[in-house]
């Protein structure tokens, strides 16, 4: 289980200072329904990560025998994971804000005030489990797990691991507000108007190390 937490955790720690689900969070804990709407999105999220990790690794898993060397079209599918990670930091480098102008946000953005805790988990599932940025990295991290172990309570076990480190950055404003109550207000709005405004660098520099570390992990099983 070590081997294959290893071999994915600076993926799920790629995931977890993704900022979009930070600032949602952080919306969501100046709303009206700050406490359940925070943690019911901190669950669905942590729940979705793990769900996508484990089924890509258990289904890349099937096509190495125990004992065995990866297969080798998992080689070939980090390879192609990487290229498209560096594809999405190229766009996402063109869409960063240039001198003062402000950045395109998300519609949710504007609609988190009004959400009710089954929309907040909604929210979660997509940006975890549909967003093509985190999607990308969760399906990343479930084919490093592969490479790493056939075991199944291993893979199991290594991917609640990973699910939780990527849940680290959307925990950090709940333990926040938990521990200042309404006074973490203005300290959340900096953090949320700070990560709006450099998302797209952000993503772009953090897709680029991901990208050339899976290329590479995919050239070291071929």
């Amino acid at each position: 289980m070590g081997a294959a937490i290893g071999a994915a955790l600076p993926v799920a720690v790629g995931i977890a200072i993704s900022p979009l689900p930070v600032v949602a969070v952080a919306l969501m804990l100046v709303s009206s329904r700050p406490r359940a709407n925070a943690l019911t999105f901190l669950a669905a999220w942590s729940v979705t990560v793990a769900a996508v990790v484990l089924v890509v690794a258990l289904a890349a898993g099937q096509t190495s025998a125990p004992g065995h060397d990866p297969a080798r079209w998992t080689g070939w599918l980090r390879i192609a994971l990487g290229a498209a990670l560096l594809l999405l930091a190229l766009r996402r480098w063109r869409a960063r804000p240039r001198g003062d102008g402000a950045p395109d946000q998300p519609r949710w953005m504007s609609a988190v005030e009004s959400f009710t805790p089954v929309r907040s988990a909604g929210l979660a599932a997509l940006l975890a489990g549909v967003n093509p940025k985190n999607l990308l990295l969760a399906v990343s991290a479930g084919v490093s797990v592969a490479g790493a172990t056939a075991d199944t309570t291993a893979t199991l076990m290594a991917a609640v691991v990973l699910a939780a480190a990527a849940s680290l950055g959307v925990a950090a404003p709940v333990v926040v507000y938990l521990a200042a109550g309404d006074r973490a207000g203005p300290r959340l709005e900096e953090i949320r108007t700070w990560l709006v405004r450099h998302d797209a660098v952000i993503m772009a520099v953090l897709l680029v190390v991901l990208g050339a570390k899976l290329i590479g992990d995919g050239i070291s099983v071929l």
